[in-house]
């Protein structure tokens, strides 16, 4: 049996995970002196609430290596094969963390991909996974066609205030002050490398929308692979986004909520797309 593993970075909802059989990996986020696990011990609007008024800027903690040994000596023990598509090695140490049990566990149908990416980007990685699966690809093929999309999923998203980009030490709070009072929007992208990159700026929402626009269109949408809009605390820059989306005729299938892994550092109000670029 084929098997695919992801980390709660990648902002399945529990029922997902239950629906299409994956296994997980939890990422905890700790804010304060509490802890929670990404997407299960809070609602995403909780979340961004606590963002907002917490003086503790969240810390992700990479899950242990038992957490992985406990999956990947079962997937063993079984006969099993397992793929794992995990959170950018450039954002959290939870791929490496993946590496040292799988040389641990000494068991060569265990896959790793770091997906160079987060949140939803690994939604569709995985999805075209199981669906690979399911039409009985062997685990090296499916492998082989993950590897070979991942610099073509794209995220692009606009921000509605440089505040938790200067909070947490992405730009300087100087530069995210000014920045919040002349009303900029930064368009961010994750880089080629798997990092938050900042793909340009815009002066006010309209701009930034038609930004986001243009970047979609340089690069042309992949139709056999879902598109969806994304939003982080309030969908009200979304909705006006996907109106602006509808004119020019870019087909979104969903608009999904941004758990706590991307979202700590965009804050509320952000919105933006993930897609497929073509080849």
């Amino acid at each position: 049996m084929i098997r695919i593993l992801v980390d709660s970075s990648s902002d399945y909802t529990v029922e997902e995970i239950r629906q299409k059989g994956l296994d997980l990996i939890p990422i905890s986020i700790a804010i304060g002196e509490k802890s929670y696990v990404d997407g299960f011990d809070m609602g995403r609007d909780e979340f961004y609430e606590i963002l907002q008024h917490s003086n503790d800027f969240p810390k992700t903690s990479q899950p242990s290596p038992q957490a992985f040994l406990d999956i990947f000596e079962d997937v063993k023990e079984k006969g099993d094969e397992l793929i794992c598509i995990l959170l950018s090695s450039e954002l959290s140490g939870t791929f490496q963390t993946a590496q040292m049990a799988k040389n641990m566990v000494e068991y060569d149908k265990i896959y790793l991909i770091d997906s160079r990416s987060a949140t939803y980007t690994i939604k569709i990685m995985a999805d075209y996974a199981l669906q690979l699966r399911n039409e009985g690809k062997p685990a090296p093929v499916i492998v082989q066609k993950i590897e070979a999309i991942k610099s073509r999923v794209k995220v692009f998203a606009a921000l509605n205030t440089l505040e938790f980009l200067g909070r947490g030490g992405r730009i300087s709070k100087a530069a995210a002050m000014i920045g919040d009072l002349a009303n900029v929007k930064p368009i961010i992208t994750l880089t080629v490398e798997g990092g938050i990159g900042i793909l340009g700026k815009a002066l006010g929402k309209n701009k930034a929308i038609m930004s986001i626009i243009r970047h979609i269109e340089e690069l042309g949408i992949d139709s056999r692979f879902p598109a969806y809009t994304i939003y982080s605390y309030g969908d009200e820059n979304c909705i006006a986004f996907e109106d602006k989306l509808h004119k020019e005729e870019i087909h979104t299938a969903n608009r999904l909520q941004i758990g706590s892994t991307i979202g700590t550092h965009i804050g509320p109000g952000a919105f933006g797309i993930v897609f497929v670029a073509r080849e």
